[in-house]
C-alpha cells in the first residue's frame, strides 16, 4: 500500500495525487497537519531520507522561525517537525518499504 503524507492545498501534493490517480495507482492521503502522528512519523522518515531531505527550508515557516529554532534540525529535528508540520517537504510517499520526499522523478520511479 502507498501513502501519501502532505496537505490539501499543497500544488506538489495535488501534483503527485493527479499523477497517482492518472496512473491508476492506488494511494491513501494523509493530511500532514491534521492527521498524521508525526512524533512517530517523523523519527523514521528522518533515519530514512535525514534531516536535509525532510526539513523544507524554503517555506514560510522556516523564514519565520528564529535561529535557536533552526538549530534544532541539527539536534531535535524530529521534534521540530512534530511542533511545525508544515516544514515537512511534501509530499512525503510511504511505498513498499521506501520512504520519498518531493514529487520528482526518483520519487516518482514505480508510481506512475
Amino acid at each position: 500500500m502507498t501513502t501519501l503524507y502532505g496537505l490539501k492545498n499543497c500544488d506538489t501534493c495535488k501534483k503527485a495525487m493527479k499523477a497517482m490517480d492518472a496512473a491508476g495507482t492506488a494511494y491513501t492521503f494523509v493530511d500532514i497537519r491534521a492527521e498524521a502522528d508525526l512524533a512517530t512519523k517523523a523519527p523514521l522518515w528522518l533515519k530514512a531520507v535525514g534531516a536535509k531531505a525532510l526539513v523544507n527550508t524554503r517555506s514560510t515557516t522556516w523564514r519565520g522561525l528564529d535561529e535557536a529554532q533552526r538549530a534544532r534540525v541539527e539536534t531535535d529535528a524530529a521534534a521540530l517537525l512534530a511542533e511545525n508540520p508544515t516544514l515537512v517537504k511534501r509530499p512525503v510517499i510511504e511505498h513498499a518499504g521506501e520512504v520519498r520526499v518531493g514529487w520528482t522523478a526518483v520519487s516518482q520511479a514505480g508510481l506512475v
